[in-house]
């Protein structure tokens, strides 16, 4: 099952994508389904009911229709950093052998085709294309074993970083949790459409068409079953909590000369068989008058 959601004249939205066309509702209507984050915390069941449901509802018009992040308030968002080889070493780290976690709040999420803001504070924003595990099922002391039990689905992730703010301090926090850097989406794909743990999938970020990191998910260092139970073991994992599974090689920041986004410029993340996330890049002060107009 493929999830969306959305914001359009009635409001917001849910839907699915059934044969390549996108299906749904919006909160205004009789017998709306509730929103994603609902239908997550709800259960399985129903998800299942409501993508029944909404398998049968109206075909919208997706030019019509703003783009929100899958689930606009998870419970927790985990972020893990330093999980590619490749990446640590251009980052300068020795590869730690314990996960690096550290949290995104929800107040920088946005959407898929919805502009990533640099802030007005620096001009060091940059890119980081990921995998979002969404968690499905509660747990504390999970075992590696049963782990993947509790995964609901997947999306594509771009965790925006400001490096001047992230490297301020040696906690990452500031840097990560900037206002509408957080791009999440467009999908939420549930388990059984993927590979197992989502393994073996093709993830590329491009700037402005150009492929600047490539790397498939098998070369995650810890892997989904491991973060999870990893993390389960401090932490109880709540239906609806987001793990992000950590970047590849080939940031901005690690680059000579340094490449940092800039207004104008368009970055995607594509997961195969997850989707495709697409934002371009305005600066704060643009954001902020399109808001007061």
């Amino acid at each position: 099952m493929r999830f969306r959601s959305f914001q359009g004249l009635g409001g917001i939205g849910t839907g699915v994508i059934v044969d390549g066309v996108l299906r749904g509702q919006f909160e205004n209507e009789t017998g709306y389904v509730g929103s994603l984050d609902a239908l997550v915390a709800a259960g399985p069941g129903s998800l299942e009911s409501a993508h029944a449901v909404l398998s049968q509802a109206p075909i919208l018009d997706a030019g019509s229709l703003a783009w929100l992040p899958p689930l606009r308030t998870p419970p927790k968002i985990v972020c893990v950093g330093l999980n590619y080889s490749d990446h640590t070493t251009e980052s300068g780290y020795k590869q730690p052998d314990y996960p690096t976690f550290f949290n995104r709040f929800a107040s920088s999420l946005m959407g898929h085709n919805v502009p990533m803001v640099r802030p007005v504070v620096s001009d060091t924003l940059d890119f980081e294309g990921e995998l979002a595990v969404v968690i499905g099922r509660a747990g504390r002391h999970v075992s590696k074993t049963d782990a993947l039990a509790h995964v609901l689905g997947y999306s594509v992730f771009n965790d925006g970083s400001v490096r001047e703010y992230q490297f301020k301090s040696p906690q990452w926090t500031i840097g990560k949790n900037f206002d509408s850097t957080g791009a999440f989406g467009p999908d939420l794909v549930t388990a059984d459409e993927l590979p197992e743990g989502a393994s073996g999938l093709r993830l590329e970020t491009r700037l402005n068409g150009q492929v600047v990191q490539s790397a498939s998910t098998n070369e995650l260092i810890f892997d989904v079953a491991t973060l999870i139970s990893t993390l389960s073991e401090a932490v109880t994992l709540e239906v609806g909590d987001v793990i992000v599974t950590g970047t590849p090689s080939g940031i901005g920041h690690a680059r000579n000369p340094k490449l940092y986004m800039k207004p104008g410029d368009v970055c995607e993340v594509e997961i195969e068989k997850v989707g495709l996330l697409r934002n371009r890049i305005v600066d704060e002060s643009d954001a902020a008058d399109r808001r007061a107009a």
